[in-house]
Order: C-alpha cells, then structure tokens, then sequence
C-alpha cells in the first residue's frame, strides 16, 4: 500500500472539487491535483524506488503536489525546517544521500554552495517542465514497510537523526486521528499554519483521504489575524499549531470565527493558566497531542471532551490535573512507564515513557547505534519521565533529555554552547530553557567570561538559525558543576525561577 492511494481515492470521489488553496485562490482541482502529482513522478523516477527527494521551503501549496509526486514515484519524501540555515542544512542533506533537492527561491539559493545534490527551484521553469512529464503509473505494489518520510530530529548533541517512518507508519497515524481527533470531509479545510515540514505536513494525509481541501496562507507563514481571516473564508478549518501560535490568536481578541472547528496543540508544554484562556476565548475546540517525529503526532492525547468537565465537576472546563496532562493513550498505541530495572510503574511512579504500536518507526537512517539505544525490547523509549494516574491519564514529570522546546521547535543547548565557546571572551556556558506563557520555553545562555550580548548574539547568527537564540544573557562567575565536573543545569533552571 503506497500513501498516494488517499490522493488516487480523493481524485476519484471528489474530482472536480477544490483540493489546494494559495490564501483565498484555489490552485488545484483533487483532479487535477493527481495529475499533477504523477507527471512529478514521472520526471521522478529515474532516481529509482527509495532514492531521498529533498523539499526545503516556506509553507506553500507545491509542498502537498511534491510530497504525492515522491510517494507515486516510490521516492521518499525528506522534508527540512526551513527555519534552519543553510549550515546546518547541509549534513542534513547529506546524512540522507538526498537524489535532488527542491527548494523556495530564497532558500535555494543559499542550499547550493552547502550540499553536492542538484538544487531545484520551486516553481521555476524546470520544475514547471517536470509538472508537463509523462504521467507516472500509479503505485500498486508499494510495501507498506517502505521508506515514505524522513522526518529530522535530533538527540541532544544536536546531531541531525533521521527517523524512518513507513507508508504504514503514516497510515496508522492517519487512522489513529481520524479516530481519536476529528472528523473532517469534502466540505472540511485544514488551515497550513504551522511549519508543513513537520507536524501540519504530517496531518496533510488524514485530510486528504477525508477530501478536505488543503489551505497554505497566501505569506507562507503563521500571522494570527490572516490565519482567522483565511477560517471566514472556508468551510469547516481545523489546524494543527503549537501552543505559542495559540496565545497569539488569543492576543488577538478576536472572537472564533463559526468555521473554526478544531485545533489540535502539540510539539511543547501548553500551561494550564495559557490553556484556560485559550478555552475562554474560543471555546472546546481544542485537542492536543504528545509525540514524537518517532512516534508522529500519536502517543497519547486530550480530546475536545477531555477539556470540559464532567458532570460530577460542576460546570466549566475540566480540572487542572486533567488540562496540566497529555491526556490517554492514543488508538492503536500502547503506552507504558516503565520504573527502575525497566519493570511498569506503579499508579502515580514517575518513570521513562515507552510505546509501541505500527505508529512507531523502524530506527534511526544510518544510525544503528542510535537505533539500538531508543528502540528496546519491542518499545520506543521517548527519554521523557512522566506517570500514570489510576484513570490512565498520562502526566509529563520532566525530560530526561536537556532540550528546549519553544514555539513548538527543538533546541539542542549544546550546539549553542559549542558556538558561543569560540567566542575569546567566553569561559564557560550553559544554555537552558526557561518557561515562557507566549512560546512554551525561551532560551536563556549562563556566561562566564566578558563577551558582550551583542558579540554574542552577532557570533551565534552567523552559524546557526535565528530562532536558537539566546532570548537572555546571564553573566555569572562560576556555573555550578558535580564532583565529575559536569554542569549542573538542573541548578541552573533553579537559579531562574
């Protein structure tokens, strides 16, 4: 089973329907949508079955016609942030072998001198000699244990890990929030607002299979006013954002708009106080998720009922343990915390987080070590603690790991410590995160030394993306270290509250 048949079945059933939207104009018929997707396919596959097709752009309608093109092609599909620069970009690319590389204008252009693969723009005369190709055959042999998705995380190095998901990883994630999450169809939208390299490109086939149209804001971005206006322009929208583009839609103090049906949260802590207002200002709209680019989008989840309370707490939204949780264990995944000697926790035991399920990948792209260390005993260990209360609702305690989650993205504190370290004027760092209400965590930088703010940020952004900057500097004299000289950041992120 080859994910294109969603596509193949949406043509089928709502052919002359819009399927793609750019803002408020449509682009692609489900017909013509198809099409489309299978003559990319056709100039696709001379690289052969399983060669790595890179897609490094702002959110934009091509994103879904070549996600479909590589998957009809039996390529697969590598999508990378585009937050990121070049840099670092470049060992992604490489680490995945990517055949060819298809990118925005802006960020083409720097992608080029980084990495040996060709780079294609977008939209540009060859692409657009590639959509008039002959049309590929549609795949019907496709092993579901094939390659569909490298999705790009990293360990707390910072080191690029390319997590290998299957079309039937991403099938049981598709079935998995059709069950669980929401109920679209022909007449649904799925608003593009946070980044389709990730977790809104993860929810493109659920919607797809439904018949619901696709909608890439007209910026290619997450502005919270165009993203309310686009939810008075189309039918029935649901999104998924993380819980920073929440708080600025509440900031807005817009009211709902009647289309707006669902919004699922995820990719960082949502606070109850932030959750709460949230409810006040548009009502149970909202779902969240906890997982991982391992695990996408399903390990454990609070439904739209979950946030409202029951009839024995009285009236208004569920309690604070409920709403501070991850919520239950999703369809088709088992989940389990596992205690000391990798034994299952007792009711209320903090332990290290595990599941398993046909949701969860098969390892780590060229990494067996990697592999070995997450993948044990039939389960995926998360590196997150939590515990299980006697109702099988999940609470996150702490990670295990070091990294820093804000506005939904990973930040790996080494890989900014090991760059603010070539600064001279820098004699220690460490880099936490500290709990922000508008992105979930900030990160804050712990200097010793005589390097100025403004050295520092200046260093740091020439090397790494924008977004992994340090929000605060913290000057001290000495960082707190155990007997074997590591840092303590536990200390640390004391030292801030």
């Amino acid at each position: 089973m080859n994910l294109f048949t969603l596509l193949d079945q949406a043509a089928a059933r709502h052919g002359d329907r819009g399927a793609v939207y750019h803002g408020d104009q449509q682009v692609h018929t489900w017909a013509a949508l198809r099409e489309r997707a299978l003559r990319l396919a056709g100039s696709l596959q001379k690289f052969g079955p399983g060669a790595r097709i890179a897609v490094a752009s702002e959110n934009s309608p091509q994103i879904v016609e070549l996600m479909f093109a590589i998957w009809a092609a039996e390529c697969v599909f590598v999508p990378l942030n585009y937050k990121l620069h070049p840099r670092e970009m470049g060992p992604i690319l490489d680490d995945a072998g990517a055949a060819q590389v298809f990118a925005s204008a802006k960020i083409g252009a720097a992608l080029s001198g980084v990495t040996p693969a060709p780079v294609e723009t977008i939209g540009a005369v060859e692409y657009q000699k590639r959509c008039t190709a002959e049309m590929a055959a549609v795949p019907r042999v496709t092993d579901p244990a094939e390659l569909a998705w490298l999705f790009y995380t990293s360990g707390t190095t910072g080191r690029s890990k390319g997590a290998m998901l299957s079309h039937r990883n991403l099938l049981a994630m598709t079935v998995s929030h059709l069950a669980d999450f929401d109920s679209p169809d022909e007449n649904s939208s799925l608003i593009h607002g946070a980044p389709m390299s990730h977790g809104s490109g993860l929810y493109v086939p659920p919607y797809v299979l439904r018949g619901a149209r696709q909608v890439v804001p007209a910026s290619g971005a997450f502005d919270p006013d165009e993203f309310l206006d686009l939810c008075d322009l189309h039918p029935r929208c649901s999104a998924f954002l993380a819980p920073t583009m929440v708080s600025r839609l509440v900031q807005t103090d817009r009211d709902r708009p009647a289309n707006l049906e669902t919004i699922v949260y995820g990719g960082g802590p949502m606070y109850v106080d932030s959750l709460k207002k949230a409810l006040a200002a548009f009502g149970p709209i909202f779902v969240q998720l906890y997982g991982q680019g391992e695990a996408p989008m399903t390990i454990t989840g609070l439904r739209r009922a979950d946030h409202v309370a029951t009839q024995a707490d009285g009236a208004g939204w569920a309690p604070d343990e409920v709403l501070g949780s991850v919520g239950y264990a999703r369809s088709g995944v088992d989940v389990a915390v596992l205690g000391p000697g990798g034994m299952p926790a007792a009711v209320g035991e903090i332990g290290e987080i595990v599941c398993r399920g046909d949701v969860v990948m098969s390892g780590y792209w060229n990494n067996p070590a990697a592999t070995l260390a997450t993948l044990r005993d039939g389960w995926l260990h998360t590196g997150d603690l939590g515990s299980f209360d006697g109702n099988g609702l999940l609470t996150l305690r702490d990670r295990s790991k070091d990294v820093v989650i804000s506005g939904g993205s990973n930040i790996y504190p080494r890989e900014i410590e090991e760059v603010l370290l070539e600064h001279p004027g820098v004699v220690e760092a460490g880099v936490v995160g500290a709990p922000d209400e508008e992105w979930g965590e900030v990160v804050v930088a712990f200097i010793v030394g005589d390097a100025t703010p403004e050295d520092l940020d200046k260093l740091l952004l020439q090397r790494i993306a924008r977004f992994k900057r340090p929000k605060r500097y913290a000057f001290v004299d000495e960082l707190p270290k155990n007997s074997y000289g590591k840092v303590l950041k536990r200390q640390l992120r004391e030292q801030l509250s």
